[in-house]
């Protein structure tokens, strides 16, 4: 068999494979690997939301990271934190994100155009 073919194969057998662990995590009711992180990001809003309040949180800021949500945590869209509580909100969400065993760069915070950014430290 030929190189290329090889790489073919090598691909859809993985493929095959992952596949199938992720039917055998869905047939035993179980959420999947996303839909955990997901469940575990909303939840970890609902609880910042319930302590901080939404004050300061501007409107842009919150429909954003509205439909990161409702997408199942999947979509991607970036959430700049503009204001201090748009930026202490962000910081809340990355450390628990990161505390509930999804990593810090699981969250949709991010400003990359130009001329836009979050508030920096004096």
């Amino acid at each position: 068999m030929r190189p290329g073919r090889r790489a073919v194969l090598a691909v859809v057998v993985a493929a095959a494979i992952g596949s199938a662990i992720s039917l055998a995590g869905a047939r035993d009711g179980r959420p999947s690997w996303p839909e955990e992180k997901s469940a575990r990001y909303a939840k970890a809003w609902t609880e910042a939301l319930k302590r901080r309040g939404a004050e300061g949180l501007g409107r842009e800021f919150l429909a954003r990271h509205d439909a990161f949500i409702a997408s199942g945590c999947t979509a991607s869209i970036e959430v700049c934190p503009r204001s201090e509580q748009e930026l202490a909100m962000a910081n809340i969400l990355v450390m628990a994100s990161y505390n509930a065993g999804m990593g810090s760069t699981f969250t949709p915070f991010a400003c990359r155009k130009q001329g836009v950014g979050a508030v920096r430290p004096p």
